[in-house]
C-alpha cells in the first residue's frame, strides 16, 4: 500500500505562478493614485499618466498569462531521472 501523496502543482510550476502574482501585484501597484485631495482640483497628467493607463494594465493581464501557464505547464517527471 503506497501512501505518498503527491500533490498536483510541483514547485516548477508553483515557482511560475509566484512569479505571475509578482507581476500582478506591480501592475496593481502602478495604478495606485492619481486622486487629489480636495475633489475641486483635476490633475490630467497624473490621472491619465501611460503607466496608469496603459503600462499597469498589461502588465496585470501578463501576469495573470503567466500564472495559467504555470498551472497548466506539465511538470516533468520526476520518476524518470532515478
Amino acid at each position: 500500500m503506497n501512501n505518498k501523496f503527491d500533490f498536483p502543482i510541483k514547485k516548477e510550476n508553483l515557482r511560475i505562478i509566484f512569479i505571475g502574482l509578482a507581476i500582478n501585484i506591480i501592475g496593481y501597484l502602478l495604478m495606485i493614485g492619481g486622486g487629489a485631495d480636495n475633489p475641486a482640483d483635476f490633475h490630467e497628467k497624473e490621472l491619465f499618466s501611460t503607466v496608469r493607463i496603459t503600462i499597469a494594465p498589461i502588465l496585470i493581464v501578463a501576469g495573470f498569462v503567466v500564472m495559467i501557464y504555470g498551472i497548466m505547464k506539465k511538470a516533468k517527471d520526476s520518476n524518470s531521472q532515478e
